[in-house]
Order: structure tokens, then C-alpha cells, then sequence
């Protein structure tokens, strides 16, 4: 089943009906929906889809060969070509006579065995394939590799590409298209503990409660996702063990370099080298407070980027040692479902602002915001410490949103929303203020009294963040 990455494949479409020479650079973590993208893209077009393996350079080129054979209707007696660049060389010359596509996924592994791959198609691509009207594609789960080794300037590729395309996980609502028969709410708590990269939803069985699927997925030694984080690390890393207790320290709480450090009792140097690599992969990410210069700022935090990476390591990864010994299931019971509600609040702000952006894009807010966030710091008063939860802004409308998140079992009053245009004073030097309210459980009569006479005041409720015109 596809669904969602509508935005991608248009992109995708719309540089094939161009008719000209491209070549689309296509990244992303492993699962995120890469091949299936190509495949469904492909689908109704001439194409040679080439997987590359993690195998020597003989291997690939037979393979690579097979499929080059395949597509051109060539008897298999021809073996496969002497090298790469004989390779590239035939498919320019029938690039003359007919338009296809070249996808080649898993292109670092192609590299690892034959590190002259890229200058072979450099070369070809300078003086032969530029001339045609080839579409190729070069996809990528090593981050790192495609940014550096592909797009970057050091790079024989550099400057070739016509498009780059990186793929991220489904935000909340396609992830919700995966979970149809699920509630909001349920959806929700999926979409928390499990995340947005398309594979991983798939796992979920939708005969089973929402508590049932995260017990056989996280709490069986068996289950899927039990150790899918670990594996990907370590075969990203070489030293998965001191970034496995980065990741449990931020996990645990630990968000700045110092109770990191602390925490996991190496030095904050050397921290610091892992959590750049772990940015690199896109596994954490470094956030400031709205408004903060990032260049010169000393108050950013770490955070960890994907929902399935966060639960595990709060939850699975101290717990390994119970659940291997089969006592997963009453530890998801008596434990991490009852603390679940705590956990989910941070997601579910994500969520939020996932829906804003969403609403933005379709021109759907009283201005259009060009910056989003969150704040934290001295209050108005400056001798208490405030939290904003969402900050939306845009400096050239002189318009600001501030948004308070709630995952609550108890419907949420006017208190909420006065703290919060109390705790707005800090960010001041907007003149046009919005102010919008979350929440799972509903609003009160007086709040929603109050938000109609402001006339400048949004409350979203569980229907409402389910449903963007």
C-alpha cells in the first residue's frame, strides 16, 4: 500500500516532464520509504531500477549488468560488462535514441566496492549523458555519504545533480492514512512511541489494541522492533556502545552537554564528537529557544529526532534484561503504560506543530509564519522560569501565534490560555497576536466563552487536528 509523500512524487514527476537531463540525489534513513518511492515513481515508465549490495565490486557490476541486459531485451550471452565505465558508456549511447530512467539504489555500497564509480559517471555524465535527456536516480540510506561523497564539493559529482530530495518520516497525519480502524487518540499514541518512518507502521497489526501491538513489537525479544535501533547503529557505527548512552542520556532526560557528560562520565570534548555524528544521522538534533541567535547561543538543547528512537531508549533499552528473561509483558503493564501519558506530552507538542505547519502551507492562519519553535527561559519577571510550548512567527507581518499543548484526561479553562498570554510577554515586539490552544480532552464552556469574545484565540481539539480542509 502507498500513501502519503504526495509532495516527492511531484517532485519526482514534475522534473521528468522537463524532458532534459536530471539527476535527482535521494536520501533518507534506512526504512523511511526510499525504494518504495522509486518503485511507485517508476511504476509507468521505462526504468532500470538497479539495487546495489553490500558485495565487491565483481558482484555488483554482474548485477548491475543483468539489469542493463534486462531492460534492453539483450540475450543473457553477453555475461556482463568488463567495467563500469563500458557500463555508462552503453547506456549513453541508447540515452540517444530513447528517454528512460536510471535509478540506482543503494548507490554507497556500488562506491565502497569501486570507489571510481563516481568519477566513471562524472565523466560520462560531462560528455555524453548531459547531451540526453536521461532521468537517473542516485538514492541513499548513508546520510553522511550522499551529503558528502555525492553532493558535496569535494565530490566528482558535485554540481551535477538538477534536485535533491531527503526523505523524513510521515508527520502524524500519514502516518494516521497506515492506521485506519485506530481512534484519534490511538493513533496518536502510536504515532509517539513508534514514529513516522513508514516500515515500522506497517508492523503494526491492526487486529490487536494499541497496548497488545506495542508489547509484541517492544516487550518480546521476538518482536520486530525489540532491537531495530540497535541494529541500525551499529551498522551505521563503529562504536555503538558510548552512542548507545549518549542516546539513553538524552533519553533519560540528559539535554545538555553537561548533564550528558555527567551522565555518562566521559568528557564533554569528547561527547561533543558524538553528538555531532549522531546530528549527522539525523538521529538527534540540536534545538534553541525562539528568538535565540543558534550561532552564539549557549542555551540549546539536544533532542532526540524519531519517536520509535526516543521510546526505546527511555523504555526498551534499560529493560532489556527483563524482557529477555520474559517478564516484558507485566513490565509494559505495571510501568511504562502507566507513565505513558507523561511521555507522550513532548511528542504530542510535535504534533502540534506539525499541524500548524500544515495549515500554514495551504494558507490557512491569519498571516503566514517563516519561523516555529518553542521558548524556554526567565519570564516576563525575569526571576521565573517560563515555557512556551509552540512559537510561530513572521517579522515581515508583525504577526506572532503562541500555543499551549495539552494531553490531558480533564478538559483545560481559562487558566491555561491567561498563563500563557502572561508567559507571551517575554517574546514581545509583535503587533498582531494569536493565541492557540491544544487539547485531547476539549475546552471548557468558559474558555470557549472567553476565545470568542478575544476573537483572536484557536482551540483545537482532537477532531480538529484530525481534520485540515
Amino acid at each position: 500500500m502507498f500513501v502519503g509523500r504526495e509532495r516527492e512524487l511531484n517532485l519526482l514527476n514534475k522534473l521528468y516532464h522537463k524532458n532534459n537531463f536530471q539527476m535527482v540525489v535521494m536520501y533518507g534513513r534506512r526504512r523511511i520509504g526510499k525504494t518504495t518511492l522509486i518503485k511507485k515513481f517508476i511504476e509507468d515508465k521505462p526504468a532500470i531500477f538497479f539495487v546495489a549490495q553490500e558485495a565487491n565490486d565483481k558482484l555488483n557490476l554482474e548485477l548491475f549488468s543483468k539489469q542493463v541486459f534486462s531492460f534492453f531485451n539483450i540475450s543473457g550471452q553477453f555475461g556482463a560488462f568488463r567495467d563500469w565505465q563500458s557500463a555508462f558508456d552503453y547506456i549513453a549511447e541508447r540515452a540517444k535514441e530513447q528517454r528512460f530512467i536510471l535509478a540506482i539504489d543503494e548507490f554507497p555500497y556500488a562506491v565502497e566496492g569501486n570507489i571510481s564509480i563516481k568519477s566513471i559517471l562524472q565523466n560520462v555524465i560531462d560528455h555524453k549523458l548531459q547531451y540526453t535527456n536521461i532521468y537517473i536516480i542516485l538514492c541513499g540510506s548513508h546520510m553522511s555519504f550522499m551529503e558528502n561523497e555525492v553532493m558535496g564539493y569535494r565530490s566528482p559529482l558535485y554540481g551535477r545533480r538538477t534536485s535533491q530530495l531527503k526523505l523524513e518520516g510521515f508527520d502524524y497525519l500519514d502516518s494516521a492514512k497506515m492506521l485506519e480502524g485506530y481512534g484519534k487518540e490511538d493513533i496518536i499514541k502510536f504515532y509517539c512511541c513508534v514514529g513516522g518512518t513508514p516500515h515500522y507502521i506497517a508492523q503494526i497489526d491492526k487486529t490487536e489494541s494499541f497496548e497488545q501491538n506495542i508489547e509484541e513489537l517492544y516487550f518480546n525479544a521476538s518482536g520486530y522492533l525489540y532491537d531495530e535501533p540497535m541494529m541500525l547503529l551499529q551498522q551505521e557505527l563503529r562504536e555503538p556502545a558510548m552512542y548507545n548512552s549518549v542516546i539513553s542520556a538524552i533519553a533519560a532526560g540528559a539535554s545538555k552537554l553537561n548533564e550528558i557528560s555527567q551522565y555518562i562520565g566521559e568528557e564533554r570534548s569528547k561527547c561533543i564528537k558524538y553528538l555531532q555524528t549522531l546530528m549527522n544521522l539525523k538521529i538527534l538534533h540540536k534545538e534553541f529557544p525562539f528568538g535565540a541567535d543558534e550561532a552564539t547561543s549557549r542555551k540549546g538543547i539536544y533532542k532526540i529526532s524519531d519517536n520509535c528512537y526516543n521510546f526505546w531508549y527511555r523504555y526498551v533499552f534499560p529493560n532489556k534484561s527483563s524482557i529477555e528473561q520474559g517478564t516484558g509483558s507485566i513490565l509494559l503493564k505495571k510501568e511504562i503504560i502507566p507513565s505513558l501519558s507523561t511521555y507522550i506530552g513532548k511528542p504530542f507538542e510535535e504534533i502540534c506543530r506539525q499541524y500548524l505547519i500544515r495549515r500554514n502551507n495551504n494558507g490557512q492562519l491569519p498571516f503566514t509564519f517563516t519561523n516555529i519553535g518553542c521558548f524556554w527561559g526567565a519570564g516576563p519577571d525575569k526571576k521565573t522560569q517560563v515555557e512556551i510550548d509552540i512559537v510561530a512567527a513572521s517579522r515581515a507581518e508583525n504577526s506572532i501565534i503562541y500555543g499551549e499543548c495539552k494531553w490531558k484526561n480533564e478538559k483545560i479553562g481559562v487558566g491555561v490560555l491567561n498563563e500563557l498570554i502572561q508567559n507571551s510577554e517575554v517574546l514581545s515586539g509583535y503587533q498582531n497576536k494569536y493565541y492557540m490552544l491544544f487539547s485531547t480532552s476539549g475546552f471548557t464552556e468558559g474558555l470557549k466563552n472567553t476565545a470568542k469574545t478575544m476573537g483572536n484565540v484557536e482551540l483545537v481539539d482532537l477532531d480538529k487536528l484530525f481534520h485540515i480542509p
